[in-house]
């Protein structure tokens, strides 16, 4: 039986994925310019990184 993924999940998945991506380049352009990583773009990577697995989790669980 194949797993289907909501649309909620699909709008979850895209949304940690897109916040994920977001504190990558962040951390790089942050690195780049001042030297130092902040605080903002290592929580936001932080933030993508857990709710992308409790989503993963969600959607293997069913």
């Amino acid at each position: 039986m194949k797993n289907e993924m909501t649309q909620t999940q699909k709008t979850s998945r895209i949304l940690s994925l897109a916040i994920l991506i977001l504190g990558i380049v962040l951390l790089i352009f942050m690195i780049t310019v001042e030297d130092e990583p902040g605080a903002l773009p290592l929580l936001l990577i932080l933030t993508g990184t857990v709710w992308f697995s409790i989503n993963q989790y969600r959607i293997k669980r069913k």
